[in-house]
């Protein structure tokens, strides 16, 4: 009886224990959410997925943007390239799609000092890996790193991920490298101020017409 009451003491625990490890995995609610999604309507395959952070977050009318193509959102706010790498097999794989667009990097330069635009660089390219292995004929576009005012300290950075994420693309095959960098700048260099919210960091429908323009072009038909 002894033994048997401690196996199911041990079980309790090591439920208990899983719980806590998904709990404490991050962006974990954003996932389950688009599990949710998933589970009411599945995302049609070879669509156009938009993956990274909160930039394709605040999206939320993309699909009105680009009428002509179908538009699978998955991004999540707060995210970095490391999380987008980490949650792979929940919000890229399972969609099948025939193109991926990625607009993230910005969240790991702001989380630490010690980030630099190389290391955004180094982070992209092992996601890109990744989906190269699991996708190999899936073209995969990235988003510039855009200009903020709330983070313009970070500008040389971004320049710095930007131009090395460019060149590296360069040289892949179905890649494309989606500038929205210049095009977000005001005639003396800085960042337009009447694109962004009053966060100073997410874009307003201006702003998102910015892209609109600039994306389009490269979306797979």
């Amino acid at each position: 009886m002894k033994n048997k009451n401690n196996c199911g003491l041990l079980w309790i625990i090591l439920l208990v224990l899983c719980s806590l490890n998904i709990a404490a995995q991050p962006f974990a609610e954003d996932i389950r959410a688009f599990k949710k999604q998933d589970s009411i309507a599945f995302p049609p395959k070879q669509a156009i997925l938009f993956v990274g952070s909160s930039s394709f977050t605040n999206w939320k009318d993309v699909q009105n943007y680009f009428p002509q193509f179908t538009i699978v959102n998955r991004g999540f706010g707060g995210s970095s390239i490391s999380d987008v790498i980490r949650y792979a097999d929940d919000i890229i794989f399972p969609y099948q799609p025939k193109q991926i667009v990625i607009y993230c990097g910005e969240n790991d330069l702001a989380a630490s000092d010690t980030v630099t635009g190389k290391m955004v660089y180094q982070r992209f390219v092992q996601l890109f890996t990744l989906i190269r292995n699991k996708m190999p004929g899936v073209p995969v576009a990235f988003i510039s790193l855009k200009p903020s005012p709330s983070r313009w300290q970070l500008k040389d950075k971004m320049i710095a991920a930007n131009d090395l994420v460019k060149k590296y693309l360069r040289k892949k095959k179905k890649t494309s490298f989606i500038d929205v960098y210049h095009k977000m700048l005001a005639a003396d260099g800085t960042p337009l101020k009447e694109i962004f919210i009053q966060d100073n960091l997410h874009m307003n429908a201006k702003g998102y017409a910015i892209w609109k323009k600039i994306i389009a072009p490269y979306l797979k038909k």
